[in-house]
């Protein structure tokens, strides 16, 4: 056991007598936090799915959604392995994101590609942060002893990695040069 590290024993009927380290409560903290932080999400894909003009990228929006859904599912799924009830606590940095998202659409004009742009860039944002946050909780569950959990986190993670490299696609596709000429 690293130097320094506090324990307390911790028994449950779930889970029988394991030890509780501030890394795994730790890892409870991320894990509460992308709960809150999926949940959030799938409700603001459904607005910037609306907002956007290219139906390629609404689309790409309303797929996000379904899966955003199975990332809430893993996140459950984990919270059960660990025996613990599954609850969201806030995530500031997202919250700052949906409301800059929210932002966006409030602040660009209707049917334009700017605005589409403008919603790819928010929506990128999301998703690095959302790479950072499961390529951490793959690490961490690797280390606290559950690769079970890790490879619930490395599919979400590759499906993260994914929703970035389609919205880059979608930019690329065209509706970055038809904002450069939209007066």
């Amino acid at each position: 056991m690293a130097t320094g590290l506090k324990t307390t024993k911790i028994n449950t009927p779930e889970n029988g007598n394991k030890e509780k380290t501030l890394l795994k409560e730790l890892f409870a903290e991320e894990l509460k936090s992308n709960y809150w932080a999926e949940k959030q999400l799938s409700k603001v894909l459904l607005r910037m799915s609306k907002g956007a003009t290219a139906i390629e990228l609404s689309n790409a929006f309303k797929q996000h959604i379904t899966i955003t859904e199975s990332h809430i599912n893993r996140l459950e799924q984990t919270f059960k392995i660990l025996g613990v009830p599954a609850r969201g606590k806030k995530c500031e940095s997202v919250d700052g994101l949906v409301k800059e998202a929210q932002q966006v659409m409030e602040t660009t004009e209707k049917d334009t590609a700017v605005r589409d742009v403008a919603l790819i860039i928010s929506a990128q944002k999301i998703e690095h942060y959302e790479i950072a946050a499961y390529g951490s909780l793959v690490k961490l569950a690797n280390t606290i002893g559950k690769p079970d959990i890790a490879h619930l986190m490395q599919q979400t993670l590759d499906e993260e990695k994914e929703a970035d490299k389609i919205l880059t696609q979608i930019a690329e596709s065209g509706i970055n040069i038809n904002a450069d000429i939209e007066r």
